[in-house]
Parts: structure tokens; C-alpha cells; sequence
């Protein structure tokens, strides 16, 4: 089987630090390989693979200004399909442009959709020629007809279980209203502990205002946009990770790669998390601050191995490969 991934063009694949939808196109790359698939990823040219490694940009637009993203996404689209004669599918990882120009796709292509993101974008979905993966069922968007709904898989290695964890919660991801980055901060405030956050600043105003006048680097505690190495660290020292999101989270991978350290979770029940976190088996969901300090006591009681083999049961790489083997197998037949 001949498999072009077309990866995003944002960050680095893998991303240095964050790039959730890098960080999945790597990880398939990388399994579909081990599996014997000959696989060509589409990516930035300073990318890091053992697929076959094509692509127009020589590194990613988020690291590069020069490069303006809008016009070398397009480029970067129109080089994989003029090439995807070549393979047996191309498997589409990088939203609704590819899906506009899905007719000049020579190979069947599937597409996985890394968040539902406007009801705007539906006219690309709607006319294109592709099948379509969602990465949790809140997620799937409007009328539109899913061949397989297929979780995020995670490196469970790079994640290792700590058995003895710190007393600090910890909120990891974008500061942004979408991830309560300030809501995280009044439950650890109300539940008397401290908080350590992680992660890009992608509202800047928000950040200002709701954010940084809370940091006082003692009780909460900024770390910064964090790489790989020190993400398992962070979150496998932490108490439990607080999640109280304010959208309809897609899917959540800080929330898997927590679980996998054996650390639990609290969340808000928005998009994913009623199907990602087993509540009373790797965490719990709550609804407001209030219930967030009142389920922390529970969460904190869970045993951290089974938070971690529910985890690792659920949302390995090796997992997530063998899903996609078994669409690609079946979309071909």
C-alpha cells in the first residue's frame, strides 16, 4: 500500500512544542511505516520522519514569517495532488483547502477532519470527494456522512507513569477562553492549591486581562510554551489536570497524555470529554468551579495505574495505526 499523508505546514512535524495536528500526521506516519506501508509525508522540509519526506516549504510558516501561510498552503496542497497519481490514497490532514481542490485529486482520499470548526466551512466539505474521519462523535459536523470515527493515539513511551505525584494542579494548553485557562485558575484558587500552567498564548488580550495578573509565580505559576520531554513531566507530577474548557473541545490530547502519567482529570462535559474521560476510572466531569473543588477530592482519590491503563488501553499511537490500517484496507476494497 502506497499512503501520501499531507500534513500541515503551522509547525514542524513533529512540533518542537505545540502542534497537536503535526504531532498525530507524525505519529501515523511513523506507525504506518513500522507496518510496512510505504508512506510519503507531506510536510515542512526540516520535518523529521522515516516516511518519505516531500514538500514545498522548508520550514513551517509559525517559525518562518517570510513565508506567508495562506499562499504556501495552497502551494503545498496543489504539489501533493499533482503528485497523488503515485499512491493509493492520500490521506488529508490538513483541514478544508485540500477539500476544495479534491477534484484534482488523482488517488481516493480520506480526510480527518481535527476539529468541526464553523458551519461556514461546510460548503468545501460538501462538495468535496473524500471520505471523511472524526476524532470523537461530539465532533462530527452537520449532515455530513463519516466513514469511522478514529481517537487520537499518543506515544504512550514518552509519557511514563509517576506514581507519586506532586501537590500542584496543572492547566496545559492554549491560554485562550476555549481552554478556561482563567477558570482553571479560580478552582485551584478555590481548592487551595496551587496551579502550574503551560502552554501558547494565543489571546493575547485575554491573557492580560484574565491571566496574568493571577501569576504571582508562587501560587500560580506560568512554565511557558513547553516541549515534548517537559510535558511528561509536568503533567505526570501534577495532582490531576484541570480541564474546564469553554468550547466543545474536539478531542483533547493534553487530557489522554496526562491520563497516560496516571494523572486524573477534571473537566467541563463539552464536545470530547464525556467520551474521552471514564468518570470515577481516570477522572471526572463538572459543570461549574463550584463542582470542579467538589469532584477534585474524588479525582485525587483515583488509583494512578488504572488511570493509566485505561488510558494506555484506549489511546495508544499503535492503536490509532491500526484504525487507520484497517479504514485505508477498507476504503480501497
Amino acid at each position: 500500500m502506497k499512503v501520501a499523508l499531507l500534513g500541515p505546514i503551522a509547525w514542524r512535524t513533529p512540533p518542537r512544542a505545540y502542534g497537536p495536528w503535526e504531532q498525530i500526521v507524525s505519529l501515523l506516519a511513523e506507525g504506518l511505516v513500522a507496518q510496512g506501508v510505504d508512506v510519503t509525508l507531506f510536510a515542512s522540509l526540516d520535518s523529521v520522519t522515516a516516511a518519505r519526506l516531500d514538500g514545498v516549504v522548508a520550514r513551517p510558516y509559525n517559525e518562518d514569517t517570510s513565508y506567508d501561510g495562506r499562499i504556501w498552503e495552497a502551494l503545498h496542497v496543489a504539489h501533493c495532488f499533482d503528485r497523488s497519481g503515485e499512491f493509493d490514497l492520500v490521506h488529508n490532514n490538513l483541514d478544508w483547502l485540500p477539500l476544495a481542490m479534491s477534484g484534482f485529486c488523482a488517488a481516493p482520499l480520506v480526510t480527518t477532519v481535527h476539529g468541526f470548526c464553523s458551519p461556514a466551512i461546510l460548503p468545501a466539505y460538501q462538495r468535496a470527494r473524500s471520505a471523511f474521519v472524526s476524532i470523537s462523535d461530539a465532533d462530527r459536523g452537520p449532515g455530513l456522512d463519516y466513514a469511522a470515527t478514529i481517537y487520537h493515539g499518543i506515544d504512550v513511551t514518552q509519557f511514563p507513569f509517576q506514581a507519586a505525584p506532586g501537590d500542584a494542579l496543572v492547566a496545559f494548553g492554549r491560554i485562550h477562553p476555549d481552554k478556561g485557562t482563567a477558570e482553571a485558575i479560580r478552582i485551584a484558587r478555590a481548592a487551595g492549591r496551587r496551579l502550574l500552567i503551560a502552554g501558547p498564548v494565543h489571546d493575547e488580550r485575554y491573557h492580560a486581562e484574565e491571566v496574568l495578573p493571577q501569576i504571582d509565580g508562587d501560587q500560580v505559576a506560568y512554565l511557558g510554551n513547553i516541549g515534548p520531554a517537559e510535558r511528561a513531566d509536568v503533567l505526570g507530577a501534577a495532582a490531576a489536570l484541570l480541564h474546564p474548557i469553554g468550547f466543545a473541545e474536539p478531542f483533547g490530547l493534553s487530557v489522554v497524555e496526562a491520563m497516560t502519567c496516571g494523572t486524573p482529570v477534571v473537566a467541563y462535559p463539552l464536545g470530547s470529554m464525556p467520551e474521552v474521560v471514564d468518570e470515577g476510572i481516570t477522572g471526572y466531569l463538572a459543570g461549574s468551579v463550584a463542582e470542579a473543588v467538589e469532584v477534585l477530592d474524588d479525582a485525587l482519590k483515583l488509583d494512578r495505574h488504572q488511570v493509566r491503563g485505561h488510558a494506555v488501553s484506549r489511546f495508544s499511537a499503535d492503536r490509532m495505526v491500526a484504525d487507520y490500517l484497517r479504514l485505508y484496507t477498507r476504503l480501497l476494497s
